[in-house]
């Protein structure tokens, strides 16, 4: 199969120039997430896999965040269990999370041009790239525990693969979130230049990739990532059976309503 040089997918724009695509996320302005949106990304990145024209992948996004997680609101539209209908709850998460490995199964290099707010979620799909390219204003947060909830999106695999698991623990236990000069020194990012040059550097790192020979980088990116998506799905059916637990909780409630009103959550530890 072969692309055409320019397309969309749901809300994903698509462009192919001298063997580099560039994706880019289209739900400004903080680019939430939801099954539709993670599993057009998958079907995008497989389409890219079979069109010998693309060699490396940069996924971008539109607006002020790169991905700031998926949508709870203000907590109002949450039910019994925990959970929001239709969106990020019980079986519709379950197989969120089948999408998402789907991405970490694809094979061409892949950069991230980390421009803003990458939180919780959208932190693990910040891990999902082989490099990550930011800048100073962006901000990295594994906010799970800040919700009252078990971080996901396979990130208690990745995230202590990136940075090791001391601060990867400090990133999950406290919820804080880390500039984008502390992600590049701690290893979260690999490139760190000015907010209006992430983009071009993305650009300019995939096509070094994309100048060396396609099947050679395809063959050496499979061994050196070999077994991560099978990691990722185990730890993603372990993440979303604590989700789903966490979710029935007060504290839960309390850790979205107090998002939504930009408060410090009052947990009680039930």
């Amino acid at each position: 199969m072969r692309m055409s040089n320019s397309g969309t997918f749901g809300e994903l724009g698509v462009e192919l120039a001298h063997f580099v695509a560039t994706v880019e996320i289209r739900r400004p302005p903080h680019n939430f997430f939801d099954f539709e949106l993670i599993k057009g990304l998958a079907d995008c990145f497989e389409a890219l896999d079979r069109d010998p024209t693309c060699r490396a992948i940069v996924l971008a996004a539109q607006g002020k965040s790169f991905c700031a997680g998926a949508n709870f609101g203000d907590g109002s539209d949450l039910t019994g269990e925990g959970q929001i209908p239709g969106r990020t709850g019980g079986s519709t998460t379950a197989h969120l999370y089948l999408e998402a490995v789907r991405l970490f199964r694809t094979q061409k290099p892949i950069v991230g041009a980390i421009h803003g707010a990458a939180v919780g979620g959208g932190l693990g799909l910040a891990l999902v790239p082989d490099f990550r390219i930011t800048c100073p204003e962006a901000r990295f947060s594994a906010n799970f525990t800040r919700l009252g909830f078990h971080p996901g999106f396979g990130l208690t695999v990745t995230l202590p693969e990136l940075i090791g698991r001391r601060y990867a623990e400090l990133m999950f236990y406290t919820g804080r979130r880390i500039r984008g000069e502390e992600a590049h020194r701690i290893g979260l990012a690999d490139v760190l230049v000015p907010l209006d040059l992430v983009r071009a550097a993305a650009l300019e790192l995939a096509h070094e990739i994309a100048s060396s020979a396609p099947l050679a980088v395809v063959a050496t990116r499979a061994t050196l990532r070999q077994g991560l998506a099978k990691r990722v799905r185990a730890a993603t059916d372990h993440e979303l059976a604590e989700q789903t637990r966490l979710r029935q909780t007060e504290d839960f409630r309390e850790g979205v309503k107090a998002s939504a009103e930009r408060r410090p959550p009052e947990f009680k530890g039930v």
